[in-house]
């Protein structure tokens, strides 16, 4: 009976931990109206698919929708006090600039952030007031 037990427990915990890791998987697609850089790379306005590589995992790939010149980019865990109300993308602008900053999933309080880029860091030196706009996202099944 214990070893029974002990089974089902494993079970449990290994569905469980499937459920979790699937959960935050980052995996949304978005039109975006305007030119944007995410890491050091530039990008035409367009549709584009967002997907981390392994479940929750740092590397997101970008793809645009005829999934040509597909590229990989590192970001970090995020979390907010409160779950996204929507799926959404958030750029930082910076005068002309559009810079990927965060990605967020309706009902989560995690996301995924960049790292500031070069550019961006440069343009914050020279005192260029950043804002924030929000794309709306699509989760891709």
């Amino acid at each position: 009976m214990k070893s029974l037990r002990s089974i089902l427990t494993a079970v449990f915990a290994a569905l469980l931990l499937a459920a979790v890791a699937q959960a935050q998987q980052t995996k949304v697609q978005a039109t975006i109206p305007f030119p944007f850089v995410v890491g050091n790379i530039q990008y035409p306005a367009g549709e584009y698919a967002l997907k981390s590589l392994t479940g929750g995992g740092p590397v997101i790939l970008v793809t645009d929708a005829g999934g040509t010149n597909p590229s990989m980019t590192m970001s970090q865990a995020c979390e907010s006090s409160a779950p996204s109300e929507v799926t959404k993308l958030v750029f930082h602008r910076m005068g002309d600039n559009l810079f990927l900053y965060q990605i967020w999933t309706a009902g989560s309080e995690r996301g995924r952030e960049f790292p500031v880029s070069k550019t961006e860091r440069q343009l914050a030196q020279n005192h260029e007031p950043s804002e924030a706009v929000i794309v709306a996202a699509r989760l891709i099944h």
